[in-house]
């Protein structure tokens, strides 16, 4: 009889053990892995796409020469009159629908499907022909993505850098709850003017492989629950529900015994 509840016991320690292992695994990212994996970052950039907003500037030894090819601000002058002057803050363009920018001097500038340093560069090699070494910057400024679902801030971010992961959102909104999916993440991008849905799996280290492990401007990563969230809520809005019907039981009990000392008492 020892011999038995021993062996019990020692099954029940195995299979508690092997539950334990696999919740941690569930809860670690990049556990899944058989190689080294490597991604080469020097491919990797964010391109433009149409409605995008860009802040080009262009300096040269020269302050004079480049002028022209910033835009103008209007300033309110001492007298209440407006002035036209050239500054290197803020030039802010956006991308038409067909993917240009209309640029001082040069005109219209096809930039959609190009990175923000092909962008400066063909400024560059244009700008060339008239100013002596011009510097030109161009920066993506309305880069914003959304983290939803099982994360513990959800919420817009606001992207600085243009070299920004799916690890560096999830970061961002102080990362996954401990009920949230670490193996099914939804990421929602617009592609050629369509909603494309792709699934990426955390605890893979191939995920730094992907080509949806560096993110783009509009994308929204939705986290979905784990079963164990969804069947907390579905028993939480159980109780709930009979909680409910409880306290009208009892409301309509309590009335109807209400009403009928009344009608003892008036007799």
């Amino acid at each position: 009889m020892k011999t038995i509840f021993s062996k019990a016991l020692l099954l029940l320690f195995v299979i508690a053990s092997l539950a334990s292992c696999r919740s941690k695994q569930e809860l670690a990212y990049f556990y899944k892995h058989t190689s080294p994996d490597t991604l080469n970052l020097a491919n990797y950039s964010i391109k433009i796409q149409p409605a995008d907003e860009l802040i080009i500037t262009v300096n040269s030894l020269i302050p004079e020469a480049s002028y022209p090819y910033n835009l103008p601000v209007l300033n309110p002058a001492h007298q209440g009159s407006i002035e036209i002057t050239t500054t290197t803050q803020n030039q802010t363009y956006t991308v038409d629908k067909e993917g240009n920018i209309t640029f001082p001097i040069l005109g219209k500038i096809h930039v959609e499907g190009l990175s923000t340093q092909e962008i400066a560069q063909r400024l560059t090699d244009k700008i060339s022909e008239a100013v002596d070494q011009p510097i030109v910057r161009v920066q993506l400024v309305n880069f914003r993505v959304n983290v939803l679902g099982e994360v513990m801030k959800p919420g817009a971010i606001q992207v600085k850098a243009e070299r920004f992961s799916i690890l560096d959102a999830l970061a961002a909104v102080g990362d996954l709850t401990v009920y949230g999916r670490r193996d099914n993440v939804l990421l929602i991008r617009e592609e050629n003017g369509e909603r494309q849905f792709h699934r990426l799996n955390l605890n893979e280290a191939t995920i730094v492989n992907s080509p949806y492990f560096y993110l783009q401007q509009n994308d929204v990563i939705y986290v979905e629950p784990s079963s164990t969230r969804k069947a907390n809520s579905e028993y939480n809005q159980n109780n709930s529900f009979k909680i409910q019907i409880a306290s009208t039981v009892v409301s309509v009990i309590s009335v109807m015994s209400s009403l009928i000392i009344a009608l003892v008492i008036n007799r």
